[in-house]
């Protein structure tokens, strides 16, 4: 399928992107923006963009020996400013508290003071820049890892690449780190590559070295029908920074810190074409669509960016993966003892790996024979949990499993649904977003 897509007459090339699009459109202004990071980011902040924070920056070899790696908080990211590719990252992780206090790198090994010197020495060469020429070495915060994405990510932050052309964002994709990757959401590296559709900001189809791929490698967890948050407002950042840096076709990588909410990482100006094979869409057409619009305002491009690429709707999705597509709240019937129904609210929880259902609720309808046991960890530390076996109805699918039983009189739901009984399902949090919990 991925052979046939790629012969296609309408899949937008190197050349043909150059041509037609990136060379009208981007100004060598525009482009040597997007090409300085820290340029880049202190224009997007000089106009109230959200952008992550520097810490420090090392320019020479003189700053470089006279640096105070003291100073260094226990966990950052080093870049070099004028890196394509991913090329010269170093995620660090934490800092050990024992001499000689190395730092921990994404892969878990450890590296010193010296190593450190040793990668700043290297981007300050040009070994990662772009043309070869002397960089600059600068050390930016990490990224909070948003719990939704915790499952899908390996020792890495995912980030989202919007393609935006005249105002409008024509398509995007959900970039994953993996092993094969070394922890960076790099799909060159072996990274995955998820489509987004534009209207709801749910992930489609999912593509590793460029083969279509639907689970998490050696998983059974499933690519397909994540719903993105905030995602109206990253169309909104993408647009902004179109608009700010006037780059005309622009790839704008976007992450979701789990405290400060969507942020823009980094632009690019020549954005990579495999875009194409995960969306299974072509970007000419898209661009052909956008050319000549006037798009006057952040709100009319969303818009435009929705209701023209748009096109997964529930019916197509659910054809396409053959999954329901359901809410965040939905109404399920229990199976009781003697195979009666009973009906309740359920809460859907993809952050949660396994069911929940409340022990007085197990309790009544004569479902709390204990079958296991299993120590978890919540909030309030480890935890012995009792597994029962039980069955239930979830748009009219019956869906029989071993879920937890544990007190849950004082939450708003009697049962919470984990992502291990959700295999036949989309998640849409846009979907029946009930009020009443409990009935």
């Amino acid at each position: 399928m991925v052979n046939f897509f790629k012969k296609s007459k309408n899949i937008l090339g190197i050349n043909a992107r150059n041509l037609t699009y990136l060379r009208p459109s981007n100004s060598l202004r525009a482009i040597r923006i997007a090409d300085n990071k820290l340029l880049a980011k202190k224009i997007l902040a000089r106009n109230g963009l959200p952008v992550l924070q520097t810490y420090s920056t090392i320019k020479r070899i003189e700053e470089l020996k006279t640096f105070d790696w003291a100073n260094l908080p226990s966990t950052f990211t080093l870049k070099p400013n004028k890196g394509f590719g991913g090329e010269g990252i170093l995620v660090i992780y934490g800092r050990k508290k024992k001499p000689p206090y190395p730092w921990v790198k994404a892969d878990k090994k450890l590296i010193e003071i010296k190593d450190l010197q040793g990668h700043v020495l290297n981007i300050l060469e040009g070994n990662f820049s772009r043309t070869s020429l002397p960089d600059v070495a600068f050390f930016e915060e990490r990224i909070k890892l948003l719990k939704l994405f915790k499952p899908y990510s390996y020792r890495g932050i995912p980030d989202i690449r919007v393609i935006v052309y005249n105002s409008v964002p024509i398509m995007a994709e959900m970039r994953f780190p993996t092993k094969e990757s070394s922890g960076k959401a790099n799909l060159h590296l072996g990274g995955i590559g998820v489509g987004i559709d534009m209207g709801t900001g749910t992930t489609t189809t999912a593509i590793q070295n460029d083969k279509i791929i639907e689970y998490i490698p050696k998983t059974r967890i499933s690519l397909k029908g994540i719903q993105i948050p905030d995602w109206k407002e990253v169309l909104q950042l993408a647009i902004n920074a179109q608009r700010i840096t006037k780059i005309g076709f622009l790839g704008i990588d976007i992450v979701i810190d789990r405290e400060k909410g969507p942020i823009i990482l980094e632009l690019n100006a020549r954005p990579g074409l495999s875009i194409q094979i995960a969306n299974l869409a072509p970007l000419n057409e898209r661009l052909q669509r956008v050319k000549g619009l006037k798009v006057k305002t952040v709100k009319k491009g969303v818009k435009l960016a929705q209701d023209l690429f748009g096109g997964e709707i529930e019916e197509e999705l659910e054809e396409i993966s053959g999954r329901k597509v359901i809410g965040i709240n939905e109404p399920i019937e229990i199976l009781d003892g003697d195979k009666n129904r009973y009906p309740t609210m359920a809460k859907i929880d993809t952050g949660a790996y396994r069911t929940t259902i409340c022990k007085n609720l197990a309790e009544q309808l004569g479902i709390d024979q204990v079958i296991d046991q299993k120590k978890v960890r919540g909030a309030l530390g480890s935890e012995e949990r009792s597994i029962i076996n039980f069955s239930f109805y979830l748009d009219k699918r019956l869906v029989g499993t071993e879920a937890f039983i544990a007190d849950r009189e004082e939450l708003k739901y009697d049962i919470i649904i984990g992502r291990k009984d959700l295999k036949r399902f989309l998640v849409d949090p846009a979907k029946n977003v009930f009020m009443g919990g409990k009935r």
